[in-house]
């Protein structure tokens, strides 16, 4: 579904856009393009502590000889349960690990669980990214520049094999 697109005027000083055009040149977008998404993202950081249905993921960086971190990391993805919908371990080096965790709920709640994660003793450094619906259509980005769909509505195509 196509909405209709607005067209309206903006007003800003002439530095901030020559510096918005130089992000917009390297990005190889559109000034409206780079609109629409600073747009979505405003919408979407307002919605996260309303407990809009989103998607989100987690990102852990954690020094695994810390005791009891590991088996704390498991426990609350399995206090979790079916909103942990899928996890990725990574071995960085020898003392340190990464843990993306995608998991679905309320936005104010997976926050909570991100602020919980993020707190435990031994996880160096982390984000989350919460995706939420926005007009029908979802659209997220906390902290990031890569764009992201919570909702998967299109068919995929069988391929030949």
């Amino acid at each position: 579904m196509t909405e209709h697109l607005v067209r309206f005027g903006v007003a800003m000083e002439a530095s901030l856009l020559d510096e918005f055009d130089r992000v917009v040149e390297a990005q190889g977008t559109t000034r409206s393009e780079a609109l629409r998404d600073l747009a979505r993202s405003a919408v979407v950081r307002a919605n996260v502590g309303k407990g809009t249905p989103a998607i989100g993921a987690l990102t852990l960086v954690y020094d695994h000889h810390v005791r009891d971190l590991t088996e704390r990391l498991t426990e609350l993805q399995h206090e979790l349960g079916d909103r942990v919908r899928s996890t990725m371990h990574v071995h960085i080096d020898h003392d340190n690990c990464m843990e993306v965790i995608i998991m679905t709920g309320r936005s104010d709640e997976l926050q909570r669980v991100a602020d919980r994660l993020l707190g435990l003793r031994g996880v160096k450094h982390g984000g989350i990214e919460i995706v939420t619906k926005v007009g029908g259509v979802s659209h997220g980005k906390r902290g990031t520049s890569t764009k992201t769909q919570a909702a998967h509505a299109h068919p995929h195509k069988k391929r030949a094999g």
